[in-house]
């Protein structure tokens, strides 16, 4: 098997992963993920996918990420990692689309508008 590379969106942040066979390592933007992802929420989001499909420490996978918030670089790299995983085996497809692990979330911060305060927010009406 050669190296899959997929990528995932979360608002405003793009991961692009490069999976290959070997221990589990993750490293994301040259950093081991423990470094990048504190938080053990974030470090859960990422082996979602592997804990699903029964693979933790079968797959090393190489992460750029840039963009937004880190909660949504996680999860952004979360559907890059489903999609790598459903490449390699169609058959676990059914269990990563159970838990919504395959749907890219469209949600994104509405643009401000002009003569507005912000996006929907408008100055004070007066009638008199």
């Amino acid at each position: 098997m050669d190296v899959i590379n997929t990528s995932g969106r979360r608002k405003t942040s793009v991961a692009r992963i490069y999976l290959k066979p070997g221990k589990g390592e993750v490293t994301i933007n040259k950093r081991p993920l423990n470094d990048y992802f504190t938080t053990g929420t974030l470090q859960y989001k990422i082996n979602q996918p592997f804990s699903l499909t029964e693979t933790e420490g079968q797959y090393d996978v190489n992460v750029n990420v840039f963009g937004g918030g880190i909660t949504g670089q996680a999860e952004a790299v979360r559907l890059a990692v489903s999609k790598a995983l459903i490449e390699i085996n169609p058959e676990w497809k059914p269990a990563l689309k159970a838990e919504g692990l395959t749907t890219r979330d469209p949600r994104m911060v509405e643009r401000k508008k002009f003569g507005q305060k912000k996006a929907r927010k408008k100055e004070q009406f007066s009638k008199r």
